[in-house]
């Protein structure tokens, strides 16, 4: 059984949402944002690991990507000095 990462990913989500609607329902009706901004820094914790994650995914494809085009050039083969280029 493997362990499915958008999961853990939704979760965090979700529950960030739930607080930040809760909170902002609480604020209309209480017209109160300090009684209610314990609701907003529960969303910020459950989306601050989110927004890391995807920053390290982006700076691994990014290394990957780089990478990959350092292993292209070094298997591509250089031209020899003397060789022109064919024109049409």
């Amino acid at each position: 059984m493997t362990f499915d990462k958008s999961l853990l990913r939704t979760v965090p989500f979700s529950v960030g949402v739930v607080a930040v609607v809760i909170g902002i329902y609480q604020t209309i009706f209480y017209n109160d944002i300090a009684r209610n901004y314990w609701l907003f820094m529960v969303a910020m914790t459950c989306w601050m690991p989110l927004l890391y994650w995807r920053q390290q995914e982006m700076l691994a494809a990014k290394i990957e990507e780089q990478k990959a085009k350092a292993a292209k050039a070094a298997a591509k083969p250089g031209k020899a000095a003397g060789q022109s280029k064919k024109r049409r």
